[in-house]
């Protein structure tokens, strides 16, 4: 049935998407009678704690939301913040005559769907809709032929869950009571973590090894142009007919891996140079090949999330939320798929542009098809292309900011998918000499001329090495023959040495993953997301670095839990998943073979282990003996001279020797160390510094020690009370405790200034009316207070050195409403891809912000306003937006001004009649009236009247 018949029968048709931005633009391309509202999201899924879980369920299911017993029957719960929209959802099924169920075309879309209609129990015939591009036609044609749930999608991405679930609730404890509190293990996330922390370790264990060769100018004596040079430069390839060592020869320990090459050292390299100064050189040979180079196939969810990254600057997640608004809006099609397939749709638009923007020489024959090369693609989506069946041109799409940026990016790759073959030639020089001293010498030069550009014209991609020549670089050569004689205008001797691998960043990570076939390509930016919030990697740049806790947290997967981190086990994992997507396996055996081990020689994932023939059991079998795992030897690494790295539950540190005995040594690693710079000289800088409490002296007044710390807001002074002091109670006291001035130093405050700072508040006087003035130091900053009316001041100096007559001056001026005048933005950043509103780096209380004026997201460890980049800034205002408001813990309602100032009056007159009374109850909102006032002097008498 049309959208239009179907008008007008009058009828009236619920369609439910995932997200309002979605149900907007969906809902211009339907019009009347169709009511178009999002799930916002899943409405429901696994319990997330036992509270959620009903209650008729006990033992293990109530902490695992999983029914192991019972063929791993799953326990769904509505999520508590999404009740309101299932009411709303339920209610607008009610006045609706059929259901289409419109969520995304993929195992997660899949998902939603089923939920929504297990939830919603829809009495009127229920729809699958479908449609991988938001446009007017793919809307409509998408109502006018539904599906059925596919639940063999739904089977298997609900196997996913419950696996991920099972490795989650099972591993992560364990991490917990053996590493710290609050980390986490997952199926894909501690692998992705592996790779980064085995990336780490080669770089500990590289040694640089330094080579030498030369580099020759060659002049061929002839007026040159750019189309003919006169010079070329040319490398040392051999001496004496032995090739000249290279980067590529030697290992990670620094030296050769074969005696076939000629190690050159800098005498060596020197003294050649110099006996090659006065030699007649010539071409000894030419050797020309035809140049071709195809097109990029269209994007999918990986190559985009990588290209984003290396000509965008885009984070993975925030190149996949500037995608979903493409997407929701109708620019783009679906954004998640593993398809580099065009439809003919497509093919046809792209090659129309083609002739249209660059001319029919630029077209080929036929059409380019491109296969998927993705083992086990989830879904016969398209490539992730323009929409429509006519491309709109960047410009056309009324675009701006990172939204047309990416737009660009996906219109120029996907029209030069259907362009020519850029052609040409590459050409190899070789030039030998003979030396004073009688060595031959063979110099080697490449070049490349591009005499076609085709596709080129429209789109080059970039590369992961910022130093690598891009495909469209030419490098022109002059135009020589063998036997032509060349002259030696310079020839210089050049110093190397071989550099570690490089880390990972988000686009290299990305590749790895998808190379090693470990989970999904749709779910990579939020794994990454995932490592990077727990604190297992931070960021240097657009380095990807492990902390030191990554180190121990794999240590532990490694030594007890190799199989689950093991790559090919991971991967097979995932062929398991997809050969049950396809109906090739079953859901229940699959997960009892993970889980208890049963099944063995089965074929099933329990039996992928680590080559060694054994059956290692399940998953349940490896989390029971955890009395095996010695906790500070899996958070131990030695780093040399008698040195260990420690990981506490309070952060790395490096010690020496054995606690309680003479020359022990320990001090903390600054959290923002990576892991390759703690060198053996480095630590012992760590150790030689102060730490720890610096004893300032004794309080001539009072008696108590004095000693200045380092706290986690940064530090501190504090007194040191005796061991007798009462610490609770109505009795408890309190030491006296103030944070140093920004000016001052842990190592250099002395206790006179420490004694100074713990007197505050300091009393600067009082006003014409006897009401006090203090002078305060708070979170704020320093400030000066009169009853409630407080004034900041400008420097901490003020504190100690104001004047009552300064103060008067201050109170004399209108208090300025609200806060005081912003201070400039640290760095400005761009537009946000989300909200679309500029993005800037602040100085707030806790250290620099990025902020977009509705969010604001603390930058973390690694991250400096120097080096912060706008996608950095972005990525963590999506994480942060990820994470929704902080949710509210339930307390007591604060406590009224009036009564905070009587605590201890009232405390003590709590049984009095008079703390009873009407007017002590509502003491804040008559705090003016008679009533209040004797009340509260009734609290004092009391107070005052009760023996001790």
């Amino acid at each position: 049935m049309s959208p239009t018949s179907e008008t007008a029968h009058g009828g009236r048709r619920l369609v439910i998407v995932e997200s309002p931005a979605k149900a907007k633009t969906i809902k211009g391309y339907l019009g009347p009678g169709y009511v178009v509202e999002a799930s916002v999201g899943h409405i429901r899924d696994l319990p997330s704690g036992a509270a959620e879980v009903p209650e008729k369920y006990t033992g293990e299911v109530r902490r695992l939301g999983v029914d192991v017993e019972h063929d791993f029957q799953p326990i769904y719960v509505v999520n508590a913040d999404k009740k309101a929209q299932v009411k709303k959802l339920k209610d607008l099924l009610a006045e609706s005559d059929e259901l289409f169920l419109a969520t995304d075309e993929d195992r997660e879309g899949e998902a939603i769907a089923w939920h929504l209609q297990e939830v919603l129990k829809p009495k009127v015939p229920v729809h699958r809709m479908v449609f991988h591009e938001i446009t007017k036609d793919a809307i409509r044609e998408a109502v006018a032929n539904p599906r059925e749930l596919n639940q063999r999608m739904v089977d298997a991405q609900e196997t996913r869950r419950i696996l991920d679930r099972l490795y989650g609730y099972e591993v992560s404890p364990v991490l917990w009571k053996k590493v710290m509190p609050k980390l986490s293990a997952g199926r894909v996330q501690s692998v992705a973590t592996r790779l980064v922390v085995e990336r780490e370790r080669e770089r500990i264990a590289f040694r640089s090894a330094e080579y030498w060769d030369l580099t020759g100018t060659f002049s061929t004596g002839r007026t040159g142009d750019a189309s003919d040079p006169s010079t070329l430069v040319a490398r040392l390839a051999a001496v004496d007919g032995k090739r000249v060592a290279q980067g590529r020869d030697f290992g990670a320990d620094g030296r050769l891996k074969s005696d076939s090459v000629l190690h050159l050292d800098e005498a060596n390299a020197r003294a050649l140079a110099a006996a090659l100064a006065d030699t007649r050189f010539a071409v000894r040979s030419v050797e020309s090949k035809p140049y071709r180079r195809s097109p990029y196939a269209p994007f999918r969810t990986t190559t985009l999330q990588q290209e984003a990254s290396r000509k965008l600057g885009f984070g993975a997640k925030a190149t996949m939320q500037v995608a979903q608004k493409l997407y929701e809006n109708g620019f783009i099609t679906y954004m998640r798929t593993d398809s580099t397939v065009l439809s003919d749709t497509a093919v046809a638009a792209a090659r129309a542009q083609v002739t249209q923007l660059y001319g029919a020489d630029y077209l080929p024959e036929k059409p380019r098809v491109y296969a998927g090369k993705v083992k086990n693609a989830q879904e016969a989506h398209e490539a992730i292309r323009p929409s429509g069946d006519r491309f709109r041109t960047p410009a056309e799409t009324g675009l701006t900011g990172d939204q047309f940026k990416l737009y660009e990016l996906i219109w120029k790759r996907t029209v030069a998918s259907q362009m020519k073959d850029a052609t040409g030639n590459s050409v190899t020089v070789k030039i030998g000499g003979t030396s004073a001293d009688g060595r031959d010498a063979e110099f080697s030069a490449s070049g490349k001329t591009i005499t076609f550009h085709g596709f080129m014209k429209a789109y080059v991609e970039g590369a992961d090495d910022p130093n690598a020549e891009l495909d469209d670089r030419e490098r022109r050569l002059p135009q020589v023959a063998e036997g032509d004689a060349l002259a030696a205008e310079e020839i210089t001797a050049d110093g190397h040495a071989t550099k570690p691998p490089a880390r990972y960043t988000e686009a290299t990570l990305v590749k790895e993953l998808e190379e090693r076939e470990i989970g999904r390509p749709s779910t990579y930016a939020s794994i990454i997301g995932t490592i990077l919030d727990r604190g297992y990697v931070f960021k240097k740049g657009t380095a990807l670095v492990p902390s030191f806790l990554s180190f121990a947290v794999v240590n532990l997967l490694e030594k007890h839990f190799g199989r689950l981190v093991d790559y090919d086990f991971t991967a097979k994992m995932e062929d398991d998943l997809d050969r049950i997507a396809r109906g090739e396996a079953q859901s229940v055996p699959w997960l009892k073979r993970f889980y208890f081990g049963e099944g063995e020689g089965s074929g099933g994932a329990a039996d992928a282990g680590n080559g060694d023939g054994d059956h290692l059991g399940g998953l349940k079998e490896l989390v029971t003996d955890l009395g095996a795992i010695d906790a500070r030897e899996i958070s131990s690494f030695p780093v040399g001279d008698g040195i260990v790295l420690r990981v506490g539950r309070y952060g790395a540190y490096v010690e020496r020797g054995e606690r309680e005995q003479e020359g022990y040594q320990k001090a903390d690693v600054p959290e923002d160390l990576a892991p390759d710079e703690l060198t053996v000289a480095y630590a012992e800088e760590l150790l030689a510094k102060p730490s720890g409490d610096f004893e300032l002296g004794t309080d001539p007044v009072s008696g108590h020690q004095i000693v200045a710390k380092a706290g986690r807001y940064g530090p501190y002074v504090t007194e040191i009370l005796p061991e007798d002091t009462p610490k609770t109670g109505k009795n408890a006291v309190k030491p006296r405790t103030a944070s140093l001035f920004k000016d001052m130093s842990l190592d250099t405050v002395t206790l006179e200034q420490a004694l100074q700072l713990m007197s505050l508040p300091r009393v600067v006087g009082a006003d014409a009316e006897g009401v006090e003035i203090t002078a305060q130091n708070g979170r704020y900053g320093p400030y000066l207070k009169k009853g409630t009316d407080s004034r900041s001041l400008t420097s901490e100096d003020q504190l100690f050195s104001i004047t009552l007559e300064e103060a008067l001056a201050i109170y004399a001026q209108p208090k300025q409403r609200g806060r005081a005048a912003a201070k400039p933005p640290l760095k400005e950043l761009g537009t946000d891809p989300v909200s679309e509103k500029p993005v800037v780096v602040k100085d707030g209380r806790f250290g620099p912000y990025v902020t977009d004026g509705e969010t604001n997201a603390t930058l973390r460890t690694g991250d400096s306003v120097e080096t912060i980049t706008p996608e950095r800034g972005y990525e963590l205002l999506a994480e942060k937006r990820a994470k929704g408001p902080a949710k509210k813990t339930a307390k007591k309602a604060p406590a009224k001004k009036t009564a905070a100032k009587k605590t201890a009056a009232k405390k003590t007159a709590a049984k009095t009649t008079a703390a009873k009374t009407t007017a002590a109850k509502k003491t804040t909102a008559a705090k003016k009236t008679t009533a209040a006032k004797k009340t509260t002097a009734a609290a004092k008498k009391a107070a005052a009247a009760k023996p001790e």
